[in-house]
């Protein structure tokens, strides 16, 4: 069923007043950021500080922008008893609205404070128009969508519930567990992904051995080299937690190993040698995978189309040049579907810009398995550019800007300028020193020096320079 166009909101992360700031300056509509107390962030943010958080509302609303407060945790009771008299004060700041999950303080916040809207949280996993109509008529303003849900199925939920505000991811890291809800960190180091505090276990480097059981039916390493692996020889170990019983399948490292009439195989984390742990496969894989970052830029024309109400990016522990690219990039895209422009591919590579795990447009056309996950690396890189950084000043008189130098460049490297309003390139020719010292390259983080810039470049907006790979 067509819906009338609209331009959905650009929704971007939120960790500190600067990230805010940058969001707002490169296109995003509106942010979200959390006290760690009660979202699923419990790294300590400048939003931890309630005159801070007061600021940011403050300058949201003088920018005409709208600011939301994360509150998605599932409390354990600790946190029940406390959370009205924390939250007061933060009420009294009149966030946009609230983003949450359980439905205990769902309730408590309608009771005390009615005209408070929220907005359901990714962690309830609302994936069908039914569930979307009960929240409905529990009050909530807006659901927030899992990102398991397909285009298809999202234009059905559309169809279904016309009326109520939809949002959904469009960009960011995903989590290997259904909408984040994984225990695998909490069984490592005890810290509870489900209370704010993943470790990301799942990115950690992990060795599988080749097991075999004894008669009294522990498993032990076959051999003392990890699967696929030949340069690093692994810590011998037994494992102790009981024996791996797969189904028939295709084996991680390589064809179908077979002892004993089952597949028994052990899995060795870079920081525990020889700590060995029995895991199980089935038909569908196995359990301990690292995934690939949600880039759906390519997708915002069908979920302009679909009448979605809000397309959100995830990161607010990330930095101010990761929300900068990335709302930069969907506001165009947005900005081009509304107005009928055809999507622009050049969003894509600029994309790659970013920092990343290799990209997936996840669940919103369904691919086969390897499509989704990273099997050779956990942490992020970026094949096109890299953030060497940040204008901080500029001397008209010279012509020169000040820049606060995040990595390595030098001179005869081509940098890009990243600005709001566009991206200009150059050959850089001259770089100096803060006392004006002419210098072929700067080492790394933790200096300032002075560079031109491009003619085109704005030097009263914010600029945010990478060096091209």
């Amino acid at each position: 069923m067509p819906h009338p166009l609209r331009r959905p909101e650009l929704l971007a992360p939120a960790g500190s007043l600067d990230m805010m700031r940058t969001a707002f300056a490169y296109g995003a509509d509106a942010v979200y950021a959390g006290q760690p107390r009660y979202s699923l962030r419990v790294r300590n943010n400048s939003f931890g500080q309630l005159d801070t958080l007061a600021a940011g509302m403050a300058e949201a609303r003088a920018a005409g922008k709208l600011f939301y407060l994360v509150a998605n945790i599932y409390p354990h009771n600790a946190k029940i008893r406390s959370f009205e008299e924390d939250m007061a004060p933060v009420m009294e700041m009149r966030p946009d609205a609230l983003i949450m999950a359980d439905p205990g303080l769902m309730m408590m916040v309608r009771e005390r404070w009615p005209e408070m809207d929220i907005h359901l949280s990714v962690q309830a996993n609302t994936t069908n128009y039914a569930s979307v109509r009960f929240w409905q008529s529990m009050g909530v303003k807006r659901i927030i969508l899992s990102r398991e849900l397909s285009l298809d199925e999202i234009a059905e939920i559309r169809d279904a519930c016309p009326d109520m505000e939809l949002e959904v991811f469009v960009h960011g890291a995903l989590c290997i567990a259904y909408s984040g809800r994984c225990l695998l960190s909490g069984y490592f180091n005890h810290r509870d992904p489900n209370q704010g505090s993943c470790t990301n276990s799942c990115r950690w480097d992990y060795k599988l051995h080749e097991g075999a059981d004894d008669a009294a039916g522990d498993v032990h390493a076959r051999g003392d080299m990890p699967i696929g692996n030949p340069k690093h020889a692994g810590a011998v170990g037994t494992a102790t937690r009981g024996k791996a019983d797969a189904a028939p399948g295709t084996a991680l490292g390589g064809g179908p190993r077979h002892i004993g009439g089952s597949k028994v195989w052990l899995l060795e984390e870079g920081t525990r040698p020889g700590e060995l742990m029995p895991i199980e496969e089935d038909e569908h894989g196995t359990y301990i995978l690292n995934s690939k970052d949600l880039r759906a830029i390519e997708h915002v024309q069908r979920l302009v189309d679909i009448g979605i109400d809000s397309l959100k990016i995830e990161g607010r522990t990330k930095s101010p040049y990761y929300v900068a690219r990335a709302s930069q990039g969907y506001r165009r895209a947005i900005d081009d579907a509304v107005a009928g422009r055809p999507f622009d591919t050049r969003l894509l590579g600029e994309l790659e810009g970013l920092a990343s795990r290799g990209y997936t447009d996840g669940f919103y056309q369904r691919h086969h398995t390897p499509a989704h996950q990273n099997y050779l690396r956990g942490h992020s890189e970026s094949g096109r550019s890299l953030l060497v950084g940040e204008m901080v000043g500029y001397d008209a008189q010279r012509g020169l800007a000040e820049v606060e130098v995040k990595n390595g460049f030098g001179v005869g490297d081509r940098l890009e300028f990243v600005q709001p309003e566009a991206n200009h390139e150059l050959q850089l020719d001259r770089l100096l020193t803060v006392d004006g010292e002419e210098i072929g390259r700067i080492p790394g983080s933790g200096r300032r020096v002075w560079l031109p810039l491009p003619a085109q470049a704005d030097p009263a907006q914010p600029c945010f320079i990478a060096r091209f790979l």
